[in-house]
């Protein structure tokens, strides 16, 4: 008995004792951060991808005078490593006017300059990786053989590492003894015509690429090259990334440029020999327009 009074009030206080003081501080309970939501990569596969695509860049040729921002020319001759016959020069073969950009073959009948035939090639100052890219042109009338406008892209490495390993895509190339056909093709180190290896639609009907505007279309995605005529719902010829793909199959990973320009004669153009009556020849542009997707 003595032995129980004597722990009863001990028992008390380890009890209660805890509870009964004013002073204690209520626990901290720390914030939770949000988690970082996990950002998926669109793919260029899906049917809506290029709905979304923006306008980034674009030239309409509107004004008088061609764009020093936009464009500077490539100069003189020597074939262009395809045996063409023109001189390109900067001046007397590009103006604008009336909303359009012409780009003019002439024949030479200046001694002054050098070749029988001159012409203008204009480079984008602008570089582009990926996205959907349009040029709205009109070819020169057909009149005969020896022409061979281009409306291209290359990689802006080429004087690093050399063409074909820049890569090249040729969004239209016309010849003129093909009337009414355009083509669409990539050259790499792999395949390129140069070789006779080249990735190439081969001729496409287009009954009136010399007497109206079409536009020449094409979408380039880290996983393809699709190419098309005014509408980009109708696929005119596509090239797939490789499964197992390199710099020497697959280029067009880094940055490109926009090409323009009238060849007169070539390994291609001038295949069926140079009609001289054909020229002057003019090439018409009314916009080159770059969209993106974020």
């Amino acid at each position: 008995m003595r032995q129980i009074k004597f722990f009863r009030p001990l028992l008390c206080l380890f009890l209660f004792g805890c509870t009964t003081s004013d002073s204690q501080e209520p626990a901290v309970v720390a914030e939770q951060e949000e988690p970082t939501p996990t950002v998926v990569a669109k793919n260029p596969d899906d049917a809506d991808y290029w709905d979304d695509a923006e306008l980034v860049w674009s030239d309409e040729f509107e004004g008088e005078t061609i764009s020093e921002d936009n464009w500077l020319f490539e100069t003189g001759g020597g074939g262009w490593g395809n045996q063409e016959l023109q001189n390109y020069q900067e001046n007397g073969n590009a103006e604008v006017s009336n909303g359009t950009l012409k780009i003019t073959a002439k024949r030479n009948m200046d001694n002054t300059i050098e070749g029988a035939f001159t012409s203008a090639r204009m480079n984008s100052k602008e570089k582009f990786k990926y996205g959907r890219m349009e040029i709205r042109a009109k070819i020169p009338e057909h009149k005969g053989n020896g022409i061979w406008p281009a409306l291209w892209m290359l990689g802006s490495n080429i004087q690093t590492v050399g063409w074909p390993a820049c890569g090249e895509i040729d969004m239209m190339e016309y010849v003129s003894f093909k009337p009414n056909k355009t083509h669409f093709s990539i050259h790499s180190t792999r395949n390129n015509h140069a070789d006779g290896t080249e990735i190439t639609s081969g001729a496409v009907d287009l009954e009136t690429i010399e007497e109206e505007f079409h536009v020449f279309g094409m979408l380039w995605s880290r996983k393809y090259i699709k190419f098309y005529i005014d509408d980009m719902d109708t696929i005119a010829f596509s090239f797939r990334r490789p499964t197992v793909s390199n710099v020497d199959s697959w280029p067009f990973s880094g940055d490109f440029y926009f090409l323009m320009n009238i060849a007169v004669g070539g390994t291609w153009g001038g295949l069926e020999g140079v009609d001289t009556s054909i020229l002057p020849a003019t090439m018409e542009i009314d916009y080159v327009r770059v969209y993106q997707v974020d």
